[in-house]
């Protein structure tokens, strides 16, 4: 590789990285994902606001969890482990199952039956992972994999394992990177919670290393069907369009909390029908296609613009997820199906409105 390529987010950020000569790098060129300016957004919240979208559904399996996996695979490799475990309501799977085979490592999954988005579960599948649906939500799930990892030579990576957290943290390095600061403020989905605790890490070390003087206040939004946090107990039955943050008991509750409470921020819950608004108003009005759970971001967005919340202009980045094909059953049944018509141009002119 020539020196100046890109070598994916352990070679650019290594400095800030528990991984050593030593470390074999599991890589498949993750992150560097763009930081796209939301015109549309922005003059919906008014003069001054700059509103960024981080594209997280352009990593290689198509979900941030890229960027915590090449971390997790290639420390598992470093310890000798020749097997890794996931519980997963899909983007974990696809990204778990993609650098262990890129690593010669076998894979195993435990999913929810009947509550993962196809477009995620063919990639486990077509990865070669061991994919078993036990009956249950994914809390049942994780708790599984918890007692089975801790009995036998097999490796957790879910955001559990401290290692996920390292390589998600990158993604405010990116940001900051092309901000030449940290924004006012950052917007995420909630899920798991392990993603808002990456990246206000991410902040704090940039900030302790004097490559920002700021920090962005964290708003995180759950789905109202799954919103432990905001309600302040476990969910045992979540519900929600969005499968990716389906979850009732995060792993990293407290850390999202804590990362909520020191920057000064929230968590709070968006509708189901919120997170499908901001979904087709990412798609129809900025060209970005995103899964639903990464909309929570732009819908959660809206809800406290509209409240007020921002009490001047300010940088604001939402954090996109996923990318939209992870959900395709999803788009089809938001949209309308192509109208059927005769191969005449007559009617064709008729129906696009032209004379």
């Amino acid at each position: 590789m020539k020196a100046n390529a890109y070598g994916g987010i352990i070679e650019k950020y290594r400095e800030y990285l528990p991984v050593s000569e030593k470390t074999p790098v599991v890589t498949l060129l993750e992150g560097n994902t763009p930081l796209i300016p939301a015109h549309s957004l922005s003059n919906e919240l008014g003069k001054g606001f700059e509103v960024y979208l981080k594209y997280e559904g352009l990593n290689p399996t198509g979900s941030f969890k890229d960027r915590g996996m090449t971390m997790a695979i290639s420390k598992a490799c470093e310890e000798g482990s020749n097997a890794v475990m996931c519980a997963s309501t899909g983007n974990t799977s696809a990204s778990a199952a993609a650098y262990a085979a890129r690593a010669g490592i076998k894979c195993i999954v435990l999913i929810p039956s009947g509550a993962i988005a196809l477009g995620k579960l063919s990639q486990a599948l077509i990865h070669n992972a061991i994919v078993l649906a036990i009956e249950g939500n994914f809390d049942a799930a994780l708790d599984l994999v918890k007692e089975i990892t801790a009995k036998y030579p097999i490796t957790l990576v879910n955001s559990l394992n401290p290692f996920r957290i390292e390589g998600q943290k990158t993604g405010s390095f990116e940001i900051c990177d092309v901000l030449g600061a940290a924004p006012d403020f950052q917007v995420m989905p909630v899920g798991n919670a392990g993603n808002i605790t990456a990246y206000w890490k991410g902040y704090k070390e940039y900030k302790h290393a004097g490559k920002v003087d700021n920090l962005p206040r964290m708003l995180g939004f759950q789905a109202e069907g799954a919103a432990p946090i905001v309600k302040g107990y476990p969910i045992k039955d979540p519900e929600t369009i969005a499968t990716a943050i389906r979850i009732g008991n995060p792993a990293s509750w407290k850390q999202a909390e804590a990362a909520r409470d020191e920057s000064g921020g929230l968590i709070d819950a968006v509708s189901d029908d919120e997170i499908l608004q901001a979904y087709k108003l990412l798609a129809g009005k900025e060209g970005v296609f995103a899964e639903p759970a990464s909309c929570a971001s732009v819908a959660g967005l809206l809800k406290l613009s509209k409240k007020g919340y921002f009490k001047k202009p300010a940088k604001i980045v939402c954090i996109l997820t996923g990318h939209g094909l992870k959900d395709p059953d999803r788009a089809i049944k938001t949209v309308q199906a192509p109208k059927a018509i005769k191969a005449d141009i007559k009617l064709i002119l008729s129906a696009i409105g032209y004379k």
